[in-house]
């Protein structure tokens, strides 16, 4: 049997003497922030670091590419205090929709369950989250980060008790809510490298592509498209195009339509209403009855399996696509067809 090495644990102040000027350039790369979003589950977009948000000002300031929501990124390299504490909150008072998102060396037990308690009491549009970061080696080996959540949001929870207060949780939206709770977890079981988001009562699942304006859905909904009708179901798994100049850019997806389905192995719908600024590009299942629950690891596998083939195929085609005198950053609609 191969000899074993053991984990070493490396001094944070050894690799990033000062927070300002080594660690918050550091964890600003790309790469390092989608380690962060691998660990949160959220696909994250860099706005700028040491960002004016309002009276505010964020170390770093992200994008939620699955929702465009900001997300507000406070980094410290020593244990936790009451004075980020109070940041933090200033932050989501000030902000209608915000993901915080809390770095420190050592969580405090009273503030980790500040924030426990503070997630408990807001409404699903703010969130928070803790994490300890810490760096490991093996041996001579490279230096390797390591981020442990220590708070994180209750999304079943608070989804359901939200619903439940507003009176919103008809049979179907039940069914709904169900559904997308069981395909977050099975995606997790999967350990995809799609990112699922918080399961809602509602028929679709957004989820981030790594840029702004550009979202992959999974769709459950009791309206067959084709046969234009509620007798019987459908699934779909979509790339939904919201950018301001979305049609533009969906031509020039267009263009390559044939190398696209060819790396996909199957043929696609691509939809571009001309009375709407939102276009898409799905592949669809037909379902005889959602509520059926029995089907959903299968319809689950077909969702999921899609949705990897989205985000190989056309995630690279996303990220590289530009037009000319394009502004930045994107303007993203709202607007979402059923």
């Amino acid at each position: 049997m191969s000899q074993l090495g053991r984990l070493k644990r490396v001094d944070l102040r050894a690799v990033w003497a000062n927070e300002a000027e080594h660690f918050t350039p550091w964890l600003a790369q790309q790469e390092n922030l989608g380690l962060l979003g691998d660990t949160i589950g959220v696909e994250l977009e860099l706005e700028a670091r040491e960002k004016d948000v309002g009276p505010f000002r964020a170390d770093i300031l992200c994008k939620d590419t699955a929702t465009d929501n900001w997300v507000l990124i406070e980094n410290q390299l020593a244990r936790t205090d009451h004075t980020h504490l109070g940041q933090l909150i200033t932050y989501a008072a000030g902000l209608r929709a915000v993901t915080i998102v809390w770095l420190a060396h050592r969580f405090s037990e009273e503030h980790r369950a500040a924030l426990d308690w503070l997630n408990g009491i807001t409404d699903s549009d703010v969130n928070f989250f803790g994490l300890e970061v810490e760096l490991w080696q093996i041996g001579d080996s490279p230096i390797a980060p390591k981020f442990n959540i220590v708070s994180k949001p209750n999304d079943w929870s608070r989804t359901v008790s939200e619903a439940a207060s507003r009176g919103e949780l008809t049979d179907v939206k039940e069914t709904q809510l169900a559904f997308w709770t069981a395909f977050k977890s099975y995606a997790v079981d999967r350990e995809t490298t799609v990112r699922t988001t918080k399961a809602h009562p509602q028929h679709w699942m957004a989820m981030g592509i790594g840029r702004s304006g550009f979202n992959v859905f999974a769709v459950a909904s009791f309206w067959d498209s084709e046969a234009e009708s509620f007798d019987s179901h459908e699934i779909r798994a979509e790339l939904v195009l919201s950018d301001r100049r979305a049609k533009e850019y969906f031509g020039v997806l267009q263009e390559e339509r044939e190398s696209i389905e060819s790396a996909l192995g199957y043929s696609l719908t691509w939809y571009n209403p001309p009375d709407k600024m939102m276009c898409r590009l799905y592949v669809r299942q037909p379902v005889e009855d959602l509520r059926d629950q029995q089907d959903w690891p299968e319809l689950h596998e077909w969702l999921l399996t899609h949705l990897e083939d989205l985000h190989r195929v056309l995630k690279p085609r996303v990220l590289a696509l530009e037009l000319p005198g394009a502004a930045e950053p994107s303007e993203v609609s709202s607007e979402r067809a059923a």
